[in-house]
This record gives structure tokens, C-alpha cells and sequence, in this order.
């Protein structure tokens, strides 16, 4: 039986580990820039010191970000560790793109509300959910009717960054909204179920585990889609949550019309989140614990753009 391509290789571990379908396609992607760099040379051929080229190229060359770069070098390693089982010695000597110091856009309260006002339907809830309960915009797309908690007034994020789960707080001015929204979705299930379709993508092994469950009410997409369309992996016809790109022209839409000049878009809605919590006098570990920051030192960066310039020293000038 011949071997399966390199490529398909990457794909077929990168699903045996669980990655999800972007972080897949991410790295299939710079493995192939990588062959392709090295004039196709297979990487069984090459090892650390086309690493360090590669990686030197983007740096200078392409002038890529220190992030782009090191998800570059994580793609590799993983190539070489877990598909080829080739170890490799550490990667030093290449020069590594500067990691820029930048502080967050934030939105003051009344800017927040000039968006939030420009915005209706799913679109409303969905910004009002990263900016209410501090969600990323994908973990806000990707929440299932199980995961909000009406009594509780909460909001549980799975499989957030770095694979986590967190709860955060289901803001009191969105309960009303959203019930009337998921009575819609749920009609929307029924219909689906009538048509034969109905069922969603579940994590990992579940769909093996509790058969039937992709068609559960507590499963569904609290965000479906307004269309079916096949699933990338299994090629299965269904409904996916909405897409990114939706909010994120909604959202920066409003941001115009609101008449703000800050580069805002969904993810100043979390930065703001934080900021304001800050503001509000919340402990800072509690803050880290609600945006799911694995450090609290990522978490410390919003003490930089509170409502108080200079560190909140007075200016002489005003005294």
C-alpha cells in the first residue's frame, strides 16, 4: 500500500490530535511553503538548518510578524516531531522576527454603546456577547444551545484557546433576547430535522459515543448558519454556525456609521470588556479567569489603557 502524500499526512495527525480544522489547514500550509521554499526537497531530506533559512526568509524577506513566524515554526516542528518521528535539535540560530509592544484599541463606554446601537439581530447579540462576557469571536460563533445557562445567567466556553473551558457571565440585558432568538433557531432545528438534515459537527469522538446526539436540540449552534452546507471533513450536508467574516463587517460597519476613528473591530469589544471591569475595580485574577488568559501577565496589559493617561499620574500642568 503506497504511502499516503505528505500533505494528507499532515492532516490525517493533525485530526488524530484533535486540532481544529484551521490550525490543520494553518499548517498544511506552511509545510507546503516550506517544501516549496527548498525547491521541493522532501523534508525527510533537510532538517534544522533549512528550518533556520525558512524561518530567517520570513523574518527578513517577507517581514512577517513575531506570531506569523512562530506559527510557522510550530507547524514545522510538529511536522518533523509527530508525522516524519524525526527529533530535531533546538532551532537557534535563526533570526527571529521583533515581537512588537503594542497596547490594545479600547472603546470608552460611550463608544460601546454608539456600536452597539448601530447594530441589530444577530448581529446585536453576538457583539453584545464579546463585549458583555468577554468572548472571542469564534468562541462566541461556536456556542451550542447546552452552553448558556439562562438560570445561572452564564455562559460556558468550550474547547476555548489553548483547548480550555471557562465560564463567564451571561449579561441580564441579553437573557430576553437571546430566548426569543433560540425559539427561532429551534423552529429552524424542526424544519431541518423534517428535510433530513438537522445534524452538526461534534468534538472528538462523541458522534460514536452517544449516536444520534449531532441531532439533539442541546448540540445545535446557538448562531446556525442561514444555510446547509457540507461539512469539510466528513462531507456531510448540515447546518455550521454563522461565519466570521458576517460579524466582523457588521461590526466594523458600525464602527464607521457610529462616527468613531479608533481601528476597532470584534476583538476591541473583549479588549474594552477587560478594560472596563479594570475600571469598575475587579480583582485582576478575576478578569484573567473570565477572558481565559492562561497568564496573568497577558491579562496585565489592560492596566496600560485604563481611562487614565499616564499611568494615572496628574499632569503638573493640571495642578
Amino acid at each position: 500500500m503506497a504511502e499516503p502524500k505528505l500533505l494528507d499526512q499532515v492532516r490525517q495527525t493533525a485530526r488524530l490530535k484533535h486540532f481544529s480544522l484551521r490550525t490543520e489547514r494553518a499548517y498544511a500550509q506552511w509545510v507546503y511553503r516550506f517544501v516549496m521554499y527548498h525547491g521541493k526537497r522532501h523534508p525527510r531530506e533537510m532538517g534544522a538548518p533549512e528550518i533556520q533559512a525558512f524561518l530567517t526568509w520570513l523574518a527578513v524577506q517577507q517581514n512577517v510578524s513575531a506570531s506569523t513566524q512562530n506559527q510557522a515554526l510550530c507547524a514545522l516542528l510538529f511536522l518533523y516531531r509527530e508525522v516524519l518521528r524525526i527529533d530535531l535539535p533546538r532551532i537557534e540560530e535563526a533570526v527571529r522576527a521583533r515581537r512588537s509592544q503594542r497596547v490594545p484599541t479600547v472603546l470608552t463606554r460611550d463608544e460601546v454603546r454608539a456600536v452597539l446601537a448601530q447594530l441589530d439581530g444577530v448581529h446585536a447579540l453576538v457583539a453584545g456577547l464579546l463585549y458583555g462576557g468577554g468572548l472571542r469571536l469564534l468562541e462566541a460563533l461556536r456556542l451550542r444551545v447546552k452552553d448558556i445557562d439562562f438560570e445561572r445567567r452564564a455562559v460556558v466556553v468550550r474547547q476555548g484557546k489553548g483547548d480550555k473551558d471557562r465560564t463567564t457571565m451571561l449579561p441580564e440585558r441579553l437573557r430576553e433576547p437571546l430566548m426569543e432568538h433560540l425559539e427561532k433557531v429551534r423552529k429552524l432545528h424542526q424544519r431541518d430535522l423534517a428535510g433530513g438534515f438537522g445534524a452538526v459537527e461534534l468534538p472528538h469522538a462523541l458522534a460514536r459515543k452517544k449516536p444520534g446526539a449531532e441531532r439533539e436540540w442541546g448540540w445545535q449552534y446557538v448562531f446556525p448558519s442561514g444555510r446547509l452546507s457540507n461539512d469539510p471533513r466528513s462531507g456531510r450536508r448540515g447546518r455550521h454556525h454563522l461565519s466570521e467574516s458576517s460579524i466582523q463587517k457588521a461590526v466594523g460597519s458600525a464602527v464607521r456609521r457610529a462616527g468613531i476613528p479608533k481601528p476597532a473591530g470584534c476583538h476591541t469589544l473583549r479588549h474594552s470588556f477587560a478594560t472596563h471591569l479594570l475600571e469598575d475595580g475587579y480583582d485582576i485574577r478575576t478578569v484573567q479567569e473570565l477572558l481565559g488568559h492562561a497568564d496573568v501577565r497577558t491579562t496585565m496589559i489592560y492596566t496600560h489603557v485604563l481611562n487614565r493617561g499616564g499611568r494615572g499620574v496628574r499632569s503638573p500642568l493640571d495642578l
